[in-house]
């Protein structure tokens, strides 16, 4: 089964946004994550800054605002 969990950084740690990504898609608004028997779930205005591969995680940040 799927152990990749998504997160996006805060000044003060860590938010959690899904559990078992089956799927990531990187587009101009942002990152679209999908799960089982879950709807996508866009993740506006933001990046792929990290990926831990042995730990599972994939870590979001925060695109600066023009």
């Amino acid at each position: 089964m799927c152990q990749i969990s998504v997160v996006v950084a805060q000044e003060d740690g860590e938010e959690k946004l899904m559990d078992n990504v089956t799927s990531l898609e990187v587009t101009a608004d942002g990152v679209v994550l999908s799960a089982f028997f879950e709807e996508p779930k866009t993740v506006p205005d933001v990046a792929v800054t990290r990926i831990d591969f042995l730990g599972g995680k994939v870590v979001l940040g925060r695109r600066p605002q023009p």
